[in-house]
């Protein structure tokens, strides 16, 4: 969350690299100009080296620098670093002030203000006022990492509001690149010596910054941050705040918080006459975030309050289809349409992480898995995904991963590192998933158990889980303020549904299921639905039916670009060809129906079970669990009872079946 220091500090590895290399002092300031210029345009070096291209081309230095259409660059940015940190002292500074030379020669002002400023050993005040306003237009242009290079160094020279305002574009550039803590840095000098119009220019993205860093909203009174003038300028200001924290409350799921934000930008809407195009949107949007429809039919201009509001608003209701159809349209259009949510921000790193990792959750509602983690992959090497929707992104990266691969990468191992200790991603349930996959159900379904007495902790937003391993006990539905679309819910209660079906009812509960989920459009909640069928119909020995939902299931996931779940399905039915040869398992290894049966049974009932389909007799039992025989045949009575068979025979199938096929 921090960008990477300029220049960059030289490390052994880099130092080793280059050991015993020599260079001639003009190609070590021909590699440090490179190195240092703002962008890699030709000219200005040729005309600071004094050799042409072809003279260049044929020098000692020439494998270094690609030369091409009027640009230069280093082969290797680390020969850069090690020039630059093993030339004698004030070797980068002259360097910096014959750029500049060069910059003035022709005309380039902010160019010569960048490097007088880079070449200084003192103070340049003079700089600043050039730097800055470019600044602001590079992070407006989406170019965050440049315009924060040189808002800092602005910062450096500028002295009394100027440093302030340098400060409050350096805030923004940071927060508009992904860079957090170098916000919160930069933003926190304004607070509280800064000036006020500074202060509250630069509120919004301090408390983005420091949500982002801490994983929760800041829990401070709107009211304390209120201007002292009658400006509408500073008005909107604290409304806009007011706005982005009622926002990152609602990711986050704080409904307090985003409640006590809301009544402010109620209020400051209300003095600066922005009801329509900020207020209206942004308390839509907050409150279909943490699952309800307030200000259903509301919406904005822009790329948030605009088209991410009428993707997710769309998807919610159900048309998945059209929530991408409206983020492509939207992102594909020529010229960004402004929004009065995120001024000055549409073009930057982070609202298009936001976008990105919108269209990887719909993708993912949608059952198209492969095609979500390699759009996840894609974005994650050039864009601050962990940050949108208060890490939703990394909870996806990982889903995607287990998914596919069956383990989480290192892309998704690289996210999970970087979020901040407030912020949870259901660990367990990722562990669940991926002992599920491997074949391990007993470690999968205490895991799971284990997830849910922990009160089942999850982001606010549908994300494919595993309730395949929980007992009927722990099943729940999603709850009702939980972000996805009608299927997700459809799906978990037809799996729900099934793994609780009594087998007096198995037949019509599968039929009535099997009909249901032929109306999921998702290939992979279908195949989720299909491979219980086929675990639950091999449980009851239906081994013809289990074979055929089992291979519905198959087809299914490789269709989603779920491969681990296709080829965990796949060895299911590999177990399952292999049973129906090899006929009933021996009496001493029923751990997978004991597992299965704990969830229904209390702890003796299980006891007296297990010694039941043993063949142990109501004595034995009694004995070995220390009580008496009428104890032992309650027990029994209500094992009966739960598991719905009548005898001891139909316990002992039932037992034997349950523990080949689960």
């Amino acid at each position: 969350m921090s960008p990477l220091p300029d220049p960059l500090p030289i490390v052994p590895a880099v130092s080793a690299l280059f050991e015993g290399r020599q260079l001639s002092p003009a190609d070590r300031e021909l590699i440090i100009a490179v190195a240092v210029s703002l962008d890699d345009t030709l000219a200005p070096v040729l005309e600071f080296d004094g050799r042409t291209a072809e003279e260049i081309g044929r020098s000692a230095v020439s494998a270094d620098l690609s030369l091409r259409a009027g640009r230069i660059r280093l082969v290797d940015p680390r020969l850069g670093i090690w020039a630059c940190a093993t030339a004698r002292p004030g070797v980068v500074e002259a360097v910096h002030e014959r750029l500049g030379a060069v910059q003035a020669s022709e005309q380039n002002r902010w160019r010569l203000d960048w490097h007088r400023a880079r070449g200084s050993l003192h103070g340049q005040p003079s700089t600043a006022p050039e730097l800055i306003r470019i600044a602001r237009e590079l992070s407006e242009a989406g170019d965050s990492d440049r315009a924060l290079l040189l808002s800092v160094e602005a910062a450096r020279h500028a002295t009394g509001e100027l440093r302030d305002e340098a400060r409050l574009v350096a805030g923004a550039s940071a927060i508009g690149g992904g860079f957090a803590r170098e916000a919160a840095t930069q933003l926190g000098g304004l607070f509280p010596d800064g000036g006020e119009r500074q202060r509250l220019q630069g509120l919004a993205a301090l408390l983005v910054a420091q949500s982002t860093m801490r994983g929760a909203v800041p829990d401070v009174d709107p009211g304390a941050f209120k201007p002292t003038s009658d400006d509408p300028q500073d008005w909107y200001a604290w409304t806009r705040a007011a706005a982005l924290a009622a926002g990152l409350s609602a990711e986050r799921g704080d409904r307090r918080r985003m409640r006590v934000w809301l009544d402010a930008l109620r209020e400051g809407s209300a003095r600066v006459g922005a009801e329509q195009e900020l207020r209206d949107p942004v308390v839509a949007l907050s409150w279909l975030v943490v699952g309800d429809t307030e200000g259903d039919g509301v919406e904005g201009a822009g790329a948030v309050t605009g088209g991410m509001l009428r993707a997710l608003r769309a998807a919610v209701d159900g048309d998945i289809d059209l929530g991408l159809h409206v983020l492509a349209t939207h992102s594909s259009s020529i010229g960004p349409e402004l929004d009065p949510f995120i001024a000055g921000f549409e073009n930057s790193a982070l609202v298009r992480a936001y976008r990105v990792v919108l269209e990887v959750l719909l993708l993912v509602w949608r059952g198209d898995i492969g095609s979500a983690r390699d759009r996840m992959q894609l974005a994650a090497a050039a864009l601050p995904v962990g940050l949108p929707f208060a890490g939703l992104g990394v909870v996806l990266a990982r889903r995607l991963d287990l998914a596919v691969i069956g383990e989480v990468g290192p892309v998704s191992r690289a996210l999970t590192d970087a979020l901040p200790p407030a912020v949870r991603i259901d660990l367990l349930v990722d562990r669940s998933i991926r002992s599920y996959l491997a074949g391990a159900a007993e470690d999968a379904a205490s895991t799971a158990r284990l997830w849910s007495d922990l009160g089942s902790p999850q982001t606010t937003w549908a994300v494919p889980g595993i309730d395949e391993v929980l007992g009927s006990a722990h099943q729940k539905v999603p709850a009702s303020h939980l972000v996805g679309p009608p299927e997700a819910r459809v799906a978990q209660d037809l799996r729900r549904r099934l793994r609780s079906a009594a087998d007096g009812r198995w037949s019509t509960v599968r039929d009535e299921v099997h009909a249901r989920a032929r109306g999921l459009r998702s290939p992979f909640e279908r195949g989720r639905v299909e491979a219980v069928i086929g675990a639950q119909s091999a449980i009851r020995d239906d081994v013809r039916s289990a074979s055929t939902h089992l291979l519905a299931a198959h087809s299914l996931f490789e269709v989603a670009g779920a491969t681990a779940w296709a080829t965990a399905v796949q060895e299911r039915l590999s177990r399952l060809d292999h049973s129906s040869e090899q006929g009933t398992a021996s009496n001493d290894a029923l751990s997978a129906c004991r597992r299965a049966w704990a969830h229904l049974l209390t702890s003796r009932e299980l006891e007296t079970a297990m010694r039941a389909v043993t063949g142990a007799s109501n004595r034995e039992i009694a004995d070995a669990l220390v009580v008496s025989i009428r104890t032992v045949e309650v027990h029994l009575g209500r094992v009966f009872s739960k598991l719905e068979v009548r005898t001891r025979v139909e316990l002992t199938v039932l037992a034997h079946r349950t523990n080949r096929h689960t």
